[in-house]
């Protein structure tokens, strides 16, 4: 990922309100597009210039030949609110992220994400990479905001989960582990969308802890056709289970892995 600065120049007298709801719905778009990353984007202001500073998947992912038309709107936008133009500067890459994987298609995709990612929740098979949304037509209404929104509950519930202090930690385990849960369903069909438009192999992440032991863990089946899927081999190191029927994977249950 890259570190970017975004600067925003005044062309007449303006109000801060009008400059924070402007640059707000650019960077809001910029995000459903995938082409920012994350969910705050501080405003900093100057003489007659405003600044904000955001991660992005690769050097060139604000490159108009990327903007949705939302983006393309906001951008008009911006003069009502006497701004010009957005001009930007890199400032390196963000080692505390991982990289982009690289250009062309992978042989298969998968949806994955955890509460501590903020790249892209579409992954290479192959190397499990983050893949920019943006190189991918609009998922639904002419950008990714579905998966996006879906990504964001998903993290939630992951982390609800991971902190384990609560009674909501069944509730959410529930929509991250079960096929019949709302954000399971919600997960699927959007798979099944991304496969439509990529015309690539894209399967969907089961989250697995618990179970009994560690044979019932290799005696699981596929939670929606019930076929075997359990690989001689973890794929990834991390995906133990794979049906290609039903495009999912999963992992052994965390609590039975030594």
């Amino acid at each position: 990922m890259y570190v970017v600065e975004i600067e925003f120049d005044c062309f007449d007298n303006t109000t801060v309100s009008a400059v924070e709801s402007a640059i707000n719905s650019l960077m809001e778009a910029l995000r459903y597009n995938g082409q920012v990353l994350g969910r705050e984007f501080p405003i900093v202001m100057g003489e007659g210039v405003f600044t904000v500073r955001a991660v992005c998947p690769e050097d060139d992912s604000l490159h108009p030949n990327y903007h949705s038309d939302f983006v393309k709107k906001c951008i008009e936008n911006l003069s009502h609110a006497c701004l010009l133009a957005p001009k930007v500067r890199l400032l390196g890459r963000d080692l505390n992220s991982e990289q982009a994987a690289s250009e062309g298609d992978p042989n298969w995709q998968i949806l994955y994400t955890t509460y501590v990612h903020t790249c892209s929740p579409l992954r290479s098979g192959e190397t499990l990479l983050p893949i920019p949304l943006y190189r991918n037509p609009a998922t639904l209404n002419g950008d990714h905001k579905a998966l996006i929104k879906w990504q964001t509950e998903w993290q939630a519930c992951d982390e609800i989960q991971m902190a384990g202090g609560c009674r909501a930690e069944h509730a959410v385990l529930h929509e991250i582990c079960d096929v019949d849960s709302v954000l399971f369903k919600r997960g699927m069909g959007l798979r099944g969308r991304i496969e439509y438009l990529t015309k690539i192999p894209t399967y969907y992440y089961q989250y697995r802890v618990g179970g009994t032991s560690f044979a019932d863990e290799q005696a699981r089946r596929c939670p929606s056709c019930g076929g075997e899927w359990l690989q001689a081999s973890p794929i990834l190191d991390i995906f133990h289970f794979k049906c290609d029927e039903c495009r999912i994977v999963s992992n052994m249950s965390w609590d039975h892995i030594s």
